[in-house]
């Protein structure tokens, strides 16, 4: 049985030093998976997302990263995350930057998924990446059509992904805005499956095509309503803006952040005491409309 408490997934699989991909493309952004490395204070981490967010200025400000990588950079709709910034311009704390365009970093992953020695990609060339990342390199075309940009794999130790639904075995279904979660998945060595509701196996097969994410490469299933927030789960809550604009307010500041992290992340013992502490006129202000999808049947098959 693969379904874990939030704090046995990470004890398990997340240690000092390895490389995290916490994915979520603008949705189902891992929050709780990451307060909860924040709480086992793991150390020296490379944490990797094409979109770093909140969330990593949270882990940064905790002091769990030596190292992003990623592809974009910022407090989406508001500006810049201000312990991030104050870690690339004062080294406070030290930290380590490899950046890459978006289709890049999907390069990295797929490369990774496939077992592939590098992915070729068009988008560098007249770009100044190469200049700033030795890991964008070129080479001849075995086909004779000029040169074209390469980037190397990316296997995480650790791939985190959070998702609608999954049963017990981990066979995971996402919609909405999936991002890159199912190339995670298949590239990194362990994967943590956190969702919103565990189902059993017959919702999972009577709907197949929303299956991004088999069992089989699932390491650990946890069942953690409301774990994305202040991100959004499409169907379940909304995106909660009023807090990406609070936390402009809140990072700017060191010692309001400490303060925040204090009370927020370390201040309680799981996701189910924030849910708790949060309050129900948080989760009824962010219910989602309703927006039922069309059925469609299958048929029999053999």
């Amino acid at each position: 049985m693969k379904l874990m408490s939030m704090r046995e997934a990470i004890a398990t699989f997340v240690h000092d030093g390895d490389t995290v991909a916490i994915e979520g493309f603008t949705a189902c952004i891992p929050f709780a998976a990451g307060h909860e490395i924040i709480r086992q204070r793991r150390r020296d981490l490379v944490l990797v997302r094409l979109t770093p967010d909140l969330l990593f200025d949270q882990m940064v400000a905790a002091g769990c990263a030596r190292k992003l990588i990623f592809s974009f950079l910022g407090n989406p709709g508001v500006g810049s995350l201000h312990a991030i910034r104050r870690a690339v311009e004062k080294g406070d704390p030290p930290l380590e930057l490899e950046e890459y365009s978006h289709a890049g970093t999907v390069a990295r992953y797929l490369a990774g998924a496939y077992h592939l020695p590098f992915y070729p990609l068009h988008s560098y060339v007249g770009t100044d990446y190469p200049e700033v990342n030795p890991n964008i390199r070129f080479v001849e075309s075995p086909f004779g059509n000029g040169r074209v940009a390469v980037v190397p794999p990316l296997n995480p130790d650790v791939g985190i992904i959070h998702a609608q639904r999954a049963d017990v075995n981990g066979n995971t279904q996402l919609w909405g805005i999936v991002g890159v979660q199912k190339e995670v998945a298949f590239a990194s060595k362990h994967v943590i499956v956190v969702v919103e509701e565990i189902v059993d196996e017959e919702v999972i097969r009577a709907d197949p095509n929303r299956t991004l994410i088999p069992g089989f490469v699932v390491d650990a299933v946890v069942h953690e309503p409301y774990g994305a927030h202040p991100s959004y789960v499409q169907g379940y809550y909304d995106r909660d803006n009023q807090f990406y604009l609070q936390w402009d307010e809140i990072s700017r500041d060191e010692a309001k952040l400490r303060v925040w992290l204090d009370e927020w992340v370390y201040g309680v013992r799981d996701r189910a005491e924030y849910v708790e502490k949060m309050g129900p006129e948080t989760w009824e202000r962010l219910k989602p409309g309703k927006a039922p999808s069309g059925q469609v049947d299958y048929g029999r098959y053999v």
